[in-house]
């Protein structure tokens, strides 16, 4: 089992919404990656953007350059 660390977890209302991210972060060489999550972080949409948490300012700019909105931002062991 690997070690865990407090990363910075995205949430999104719909899973169009997080494929959308993702697709975008991919693009622009954002950090992270997609992860699912359980419902009782998300009753929205099983997927999650997961990157450190020193990057969340630079993931604001990218959901906001492609007109996303988060559901909740979370700071969690993963």
């Amino acid at each position: 089992m690997r070690k865990k660390e407090l990363k910075l977890v995205i949430t999104f209302h719909t899973t169009a919404d997080a494929m959308a991210m993702e697709k975008e972060c991919k693009k622009v060489g954002a950090q992270g990656r997609m992860i699912p999550v359980p419902r009782s972080i998300s009753a929205g949409c099983g997927l999650s953007w997961c990157a450190p948490l020193e990057c969340k300012e630079e993931l604001k700019n990218v959901m906001q350059g492609i007109g996303l909105e988060e559901e909740e931002i979370h700071e969690c062991m993963v």
